[in-house]
């Protein structure tokens, strides 16, 4: 008898054991993930904020040159690929080219779908990071990214044990002093609270030892 925990489904579409997800459940946390992430950056725009991370050089050339953020953000993450195919393999590279593909549609329509009028920026800072961190999350336990900066703290994380939330932390403030050149302090703080809300929800829940599904 087949040990309980190897069992599948027995579809093969959805067939999934404790150790691997299922072509379906890759696709449904691609696209929560995605969604989750989208509507964090909404909230985020709609207060001025920025994050770290491409999305935040994303946010900087948006605020800047007045540039479509999604545009930019997947076209910034385009020399990110080879470096997830060499090292992370073909499925995590689609899945996460998928999962930015549909985060930069999301963010260019979800602004006309969800109006989002005055916002305080101490909310929109908390509740865009945690969505995006979440959003992160979803996609890192299906094997997948928002790409760029996710990429080089995922593979230093599995090549390392560095913790992904910590590495990407220490990125995005980097991404984040950029930001003085155009934006108030005030925004900046309110940037760097949603930056840390964000990473913490990566480091808090996501460790490769507890999590082991691939």
């Amino acid at each position: 008898m087949a040990n309980a925990t190897q069992q599948k489904t027995p579809v093969g579409f959805w067939a999934s054991t404790s150790e691997r997800h299922s072509i379906l459940e890759d696709i449904q946390g691609v696209v929560a993930g995605s969604m989750l992430a989208a509507l964090g950056v909404t909230l985020l725009a709609s207060a001025h904020l920025l994050i770290g991370g491409t999305a935040g050089l994303g946010f900087l050339l948006r605020y800047s040159t007045g540039l479509s953020f999604g545009v930019v953000f997947f076209l910034l993450n385009l020399p990110f690929y080879w470096l997830a195919y060499k090292r992370l393999g073909l499925a995590f590279t689609i899945k996460t080219f998928c999962a930015v593909a549909l985060t930069s549609f999301l963010t260019e329509v979800l602004p006309k779908l969800i109006p989002i009028g005055d916002i305080n920026p101490l909310v929109a800072a908390l509740f865009g990071g945690l969505l995006i961190g979440t959003g992160m999350l979803a996609l890192f336990r299906h094997r997948a990214s928002l790409g760029g900066f996710g990429i080089l703290a995922l593979y230093l994380q599995d090549k390392f044990g560095w913790r992904a939330g910590f590495v990407q932390l220490g990125l995005d403030f980097v991404v984040l002093a950029l930001s003085f050149f155009v934006a108030t302090p005030f925004v900046i703080a309110c940037s760097i609270l949603a930056a840390v809300t964000l990473n913490l929800t990566l480091a808090i829940n996501h460790r490769t030892d507890r999590y082991i599904v691939r």
